[in-house]
């Protein structure tokens, strides 16, 4: 689990871990307000192009975008599935504690083609952000959750927008 070139490894850990510890989270806010991200303008039009890909259902939830309107997020579900695109790099991605699988709150791993970090949050709530891309995507999810199928759902868009390469 040392980068995640070991996706065929990471992988069953990843989603091992993801279908236990989702099993006692929830959320304790209601609002479906979230922040929109500001980056730059070549990762903008990436965005653009990846809000133009989303899926109108993700784990069985309908598409229910956050306030205030914007192509840099979208959510499923109220507050369960919230995606964020044009966020920074999360600064766990180059913990080397995390690259050794020695954190036990965050984890590399990859699902359908699409590498990820995920952080369990102190609210409970698990944080999922692209690694390998030429922007990042953060994927909030809430309500007890199967996070996978979340995931699952998503990276055909992810794949089809966001270019293989390093964000900026």
């Amino acid at each position: 689990m040392s980068s995640f070139r070991h996706r065929h490894a990471v992988l069953p850990a990843l989603a091992a871990v993801v279908l236990i510890t989702t099993a006692g989270c929830s959320s304790a806010d209601d609002s479906t307000s979230t922040a929109v991200p500001s980056p730059d303008a070549k990762v903008t039009e990436l965005c653009r192009n990846l809000d133009k890909a989303l899926p109108a259902t993700v784990d069985g939830e309908n598409r229910d975008d956050p306030e205030p309107a914007s192509e840099l997020t979208a959510g499923w579900g109220g507050v369960a599935i919230i995606l964020r695109c044009g966020v920074g790099q999360p600064p766990k991605m180059i913990d080397p504690k995390v690259a050794n699988g020695n954190d036990p709150d965050a984890m590399a791993g990859g699902v359908n083609g699409v590498d990820w970090l995920m952080e369990q949050q102190d609210d409970e709530t698990y944080r999922f952000t692209t690694a390998n891309r030429e922007a990042y995507v953060e994927v909030r999810v809430t309500d007890r959750r199967d996070s996978t199928g979340v995931l699952i759902d998503l990276a055909p868009a992810v794949k089809e927008a966001i270019p293989e390469g390093i964000a900026s």
